[in-house]
């Protein structure tokens, strides 16, 4: 689990699939109403409350973004309200949540040789495409038009040679340098073999 304190109120979360399934919990569980997701909920919001410094009491607004293979990200804003307004039972959160989704895989990487490694075992099994942006000394490999079916794989190889990105797609395409578009397995392989 990483945290990162976005703003005074807002903080944000990044669970891997690795980090739910130690605590008994699917991406698909997320979504769902249980005892076990819950409790994960509150765990979290303790543990981030207590690492970042913030006081996570009252109403909160938790936006949560499937990343499909690579986990899930939480962003929670914690609601301003005034001292004699606050009638909240200590250890309450009342959460609105908002659901939305990326079907992109996202990873970045500290050397751009890592990449070529990656492409070298992506290319014999068809998983082609992706673009590269370069971010503050950071490379990045975002595949974001895949079969569904090589999902799984793909994350397990992009895992082998980088790490799952918290980043958003949106924020590489503004602020990013694009070093390749949409064809980053084949060109890398054509100019490095």
């Amino acid at each position: 689990m990483r945290l990162e304190r976005l703003a005074g109120n807002k903080i944000k979360i990044f669970l891997t699939s690795d980090d739910l399934f130690e605590r008994g919990l699917t991406n698909e569980e997320v979504w769902k109403d249980s005892g076990k997701w819950n409790q994960l909920f509150h765990d979290m919001v303790e543990e981030a409350s207590a690492e970042l410094d913030v006081d996570i009491r009252g109403p909160v607004a938790v936006e949560i973004f499937s990343l499909h293979a690579q986990g899930i990200i939480m962003i929670i804003t914690v609601s301003d309200i005034k001292e004699d307004e606050e009638m909240i039972e200590d250890g309450f959160i009342e959460m609105q949540v908002m659901v939305g989704g990326y079907q992109d895989l996202l990873y970045e990487f500290e050397e751009f040789e890592d990449l070529i490694g990656l492409s070298k075992r992506l290319y014999p099994l068809n998983i082609l495409g992706g673009s590269v942006y370069e971010l503050n000394n950071i490379y990045y490999l975002l595949i974001d038009q895949m079969d569904p079916n090589q999902n799984e794989v793909a994350a397990a190889l992009l895992s082998e040679f980088g790490n799952a990105s918290i980043k958003s797609p949106y924020i590489l395409k503004e602020y990013g340098k694009k070093i390749i578009e949409n064809h980053a397995v084949e060109t890398i392989l054509k100019y490095f073999k």
